[in-house]
């Protein structure tokens, strides 16, 4: 438990040291409440020059350090499937991330052209490669530098075109439109993530999508992805484009309300010559059930053709489906209180792996515990923004599975096999928003 405690230790002078910062730094920090980024603080919002401005530029920046810490003995040090946060004992940069961005007008009577480009560096890189991506190419990994790696999760052109109520389209890579969770630390409530959004969903495509707004309260996204051996998902520019996906979703927003439901999906082909569909929906729904009190449930359900093999060798059909739900409480402006529950099932034991990060992105479907199982997990957390530019977020979990032993195990080294069904984790990190 030394190197444990140690470990978590190692995340409080980083936490102190920024606040320190802010208050012994003379004339900076009487505004520092204010202020919307270290950047802005430090030597003013560079946004906000007459140069950015005028060329409609946009640059943004974070940092996510995290540590966690589970009670089993692990002797890889992996948290099994948990992943992003998935070594214990470890301080982890999660993510060095620097975006650069052009938007595109939302509306109006005149053509508009954009981009963006994303850059991430540290151990949750290698979770938004694109496979086939040549090693040393633009996907990097640096496995003998405990995991940290280099990726492009971004990097589109965007177009707005004047008919109707405007139409915007997104050439390029870029991130998946489906589910709850997203990978960009500062956009998540917890620092851990679902089983869904892991091993359910895919990260990122590539290929031109369109969004359209119906009215005020419907908008529709519709168009085609490729670059992967798995229906679209994930596939970088290496690929070639030898086969296409559907990707889509229409969603309604009722501000007066509080509501917002989504419904999107992906369909395709896993390759030019393969004509195995792979298919996944996913439904989420968030309401405001006051004005401090917010409700999310999602449910995704995954298909793949010949993607399974089951105890007597024969390939079969596999299916993957689940539902998370969240309830977050926001007991200040500063802080706030949640809690997800999830259940995640596996049918044919091809999703699911332990640890996730050893396997997963060599093949995304031909590997798994090859037994069927579900998977649950509670995580209590909070989160806190002592600065608008500092998030802090504990929090404890809970997994468990009924049937695989996914848990205390020690990865390449030792063998994947666990001995354990269950694991309790905590977790910290705290994201710097430059």
């Amino acid at each position: 438990m030394t190197k444990n405690r140690n470990a978590v230790s190692g995340l409080a002078p980083i936490i102190c040291g920024l606040l320190s910062a802010a208050i012994a730094v003379p004339g900076l920090a009487k505004d520092i409440g204010e202020t919307t980024g270290f950047a802005d603080w430090a030597f003013g919002d560079p946004n906000e020059s007459d140069f950015m401005k005028n060329l409609g530029l946009k640059i943004g920046a974070w940092i996510n350090v995290g540590v966690s810490t589970n009670f089993n003995n692990s002797p890889g040090n992996f948290n099994g499937p948990v992943t992003f946060g998935d070594r214990t004992g470890e301080l982890q940069l999660n993510q060095t991330y620097f975006y650069i961005q052009r938007e595109v007008a939302g509306e109006g009577d005149d053509w508009d052209v954009g981009f963006r480009g994303d850059f991430m560096f540290g151990t949750d890189a290698i979770f938004t490669q694109a496979y086939g991506a040549p090693q040393g190419h633009w996907d990097l990994n640096l496995w003998n530098e405990r995991f940290l790696g280099t990726a492009i999760p971004q990097a589109y052109l965007e177009v707005y075109a004047p008919f109707g109520n405007g139409i915007t389209a997104k050439i390029g890579h870029f991130y998946t439109i489906i589910g709850y969770e997203v990978v960009t630390a500062p956009d998540n409530f917890f620092y851990s993530h679902a089983y869904t959004m892991q091993y359910g969903e895919p990260f990122t495509h590539t290929g031109v999508l369109f969004s359209y707004n119906i009215d005020d309260q419907f908008s529709f996204t519709g168009g085609g992805v490729t670059g992967s051996q798995f229906g679209g998902w994930d596939g970088g520019f290496d690929q070639g484009m030898n086969n296409w996906a559907f990707l889509g979703g229409l969603t309604y927003k009722n501000t007066d309300w509080g509501t917002t439901l989504a419904a999107t999906g992906t369909a395709g082909d896993a390759n030019g010559k393969n004509p195995n569909n792979v298919s996944i929906y996913s439904l989420v729904a968030q309401q405001d059930i006051t004005e401090d009190l917010h409700f999310v449930l999602q449910h995704d359900h995954g298909f793949a053709d010949q993607a399974a093999i089951d105890a007597s060798g024969k390939v079969q059909n596999a299916t993957w489906y689940g539902i998370n739900s969240y309830l977050f409480y926001d007991m200040t402006d500063t802080l706030g209180v949640g809690i997800r529950g999830e259940w995640f099932r596996d049918d044919d034991g091809t999703r699911v792996f332990s640890p996730g990060r050893t396997l997963g992105q060599i093949q995304p479907n031909a590997y798994g515990f090859n037994k069927p199982a579900s998977y649950y997990e509670v995580t209590l957390g909070l989160n806190w923004k002592p600065l608008q530019w500092v998030m802090v977020r504990p929090n404890i979990r809970y997994d468990w599975s009924d049937s695989v032993n996914a848990f205390n195990n020690g990865g390449a080294d030792v063998g994947y096999q666990g001995n354990r069904k269950d694991q309790l984790l905590f977790s910290t990190d705290v994201v710097v928003t430059f």
